[in-house]
């Protein structure tokens, strides 16, 4: 009988394995092209495999936990033709991924880099490390050494996820227990240096409560958001600016601009201008750091802070955007925010980003702090628009009008971007949008 092998597809630039964690078959069941067999994680988007054609799945070659590598044969399909070779089928990745791939959002495209640390992709014994794995094993201050002592139930004894995860909770197991409620100092050993931290402990009472697990995208959101506090020393700057060019320029457009491209002009896309313009005045600011290296970007790929309706977020890019018209802008950011939010993006465009932007006006906030998207260097918050009483400089004097304001913050990275340059892309990028040409066609 005709055999294909199913191998786990490319999953995006960097990726070199995924996890199973859910087989969608089991052997002996019948299937039809474009039916999703396996769910598979990676560090940076969740997703379904499909079928490439219609038959019995003969064999399962993984088990769930397991962490293949790219272009290894996962699943074997019989097709029920006349006997032959297997046929190497490599099938790219159903694009709907289920309701973790947001968290992809939040995860550096460099987290070997930015998480492992002196941890290499393999043991001195040829033990293989996963990204994520390098990543917890770093969290948690484990070593090569220690490494070594796990045992890996995945394949060719390769430790899985689970398998670190359960070590971490055995290492633990010897650790004291503290009863009640008190604060402590304990001492924390990193990299040959020994400072004291806080630690609260709370007793068991947990009546007029509800505990809440931490889901995987929350807990790795939580792990990148630390990463980037403790890899980066945030600064952040204010500007007010104000934006009644360009409210009353939308205002005047947006019907025409709906008739007559059938996509709606919302805000971002005018943002998304303004701070691309900025970027090539000040181009350090596009830019990420590796060891004592910066690497400026010469693609300006502008990251949008999206939240989703299940609370959590997730950051698709717009690549290239400093050669997209304001049409262009507009079809991206309302297509990759559409498909966000029914958890349908590609994982190419959630990586990539050199610089991000976040609206937190869309919550009614007139300003706020962002933590970097690392490897990125800078962050733009954009707040509410809300009409306020402003003076407005006439030839015949100065005189008060209501006008509309908005407050910009920019957080970066104080060992790159210091605070003339910050203060100087913030306020240029405010610049820009004060000065919207209020005649401008489409």
């Amino acid at each position: 009988m005709a055999k294909k092998e199913i191998v786990l597809p490319a999953m995006g630039e960097g990726i070199i394995d995924a996890t199973i964690t859910k087989w969608l078959v089991k052997e002996g069941d019948k299937i039809e092209e474009d039916d999703s067999i396996v769910e598979v994680a990676t560090d940076k988007v969740d997703s379904e495999i499909p079928s490439p054609c219609d038959g019995t799945v003969d064999k399962l070659l993984f088990n769930e936990g397991d962490t293949p590598s790219v272009g290894d044969v996962i699943a074997i399909i019989n097709t029920g033709g006349a006997d032959e070779e297997p046929e190497v089928v490599e099938h790219s990745v159903k694009e709907e991924s289920d309701s973790e791939s947001e968290v992809s959002a939040v995860i550096s495209d460099n987290i070997d880099d930015e998480f492992s640390g002196l941890i290499k992709s393999r043991t001195p014994s040829g033990k293989f490390l996963s990204p994520l794995v390098r990543s917890i094993a770093k969290r948690e201050d484990i070593s090569v050494a220690e490494l070594e002592t796990i045992k890996g139930t995945g394949d060719k004894q390769r430790i899985t996820r689970d398998d670190l995860l359960q070590y971490i909770e055995g290492r633990g197991e010897d650790a004291p227990v503290v009863a009640k409620a008190d604060v402590e100092t304990v001492t924390i050993s990193a990299k040959k240096e020994t400072v004291s931290a806080p630690v609260i402990s709370v007793n068991d009472n947990r009546e007029n409560v509800e505990i809440i697990e931490m889901d995987r995208m929350r807990k790795l959101i939580g792990e990148h958001m630390v990463m980037s506090k403790k890899v980066s020393p945030h600064v952040t700057s204010f500007v007010e600016v104000d934006v009644t060019n360009m409210v009353m320029w939308r205002n005047k457009v947006k019907d025409s601009f709906l008739k007559r491209e059938e996509e709606k002009l919302t805000f971002m896309p005018l943002f998304i201008e303004a701070t691309t313009r900025a970027i090539k005045d000040y181009p350090l600011v596009n830019s990420s750091v590796d060891g004592d290296k910066i690497i400026r970007k010469r693609d300006i790929n502008i990251g949008m802070a999206t939240a989703l309706p299940n609370g959590n977020l997730i950051v698709p890019v717009i690549k290239n955007s400093d050669k997209k018209s304001i049409v262009g802008l507009a079809a991206d950011v309302n297509s990759l925010a559409e498909r966000a939010r029914r958890n349908a993006l590609k994982p190419d465009e959630i990586q990539g980003g050199t610089f991000t932007i976040t609206n937190m006006g869309s919550f009614g906030n007139i300003t706020g702090t962002p933590i970097i998207n690392q490897p990125q260097v800078a962050i733009l918050a954009v707040g509410a628009i809300v009409k306020k009483p402003a003076v407005i400089e006439t030839p015949q004097g100065d005189t008060i009008g209501i006008r509309h304001m908005m407050i910009l913050s920019l957080s970066y990275d104080h060992r790159i971007v210091d605070g003339a340059l910050g203060g100087m892309f913030l306020k240029r990028v405010g610049d820009y949008i004060e000065n919207w040409d209020p005649e401008r066609d489409i």
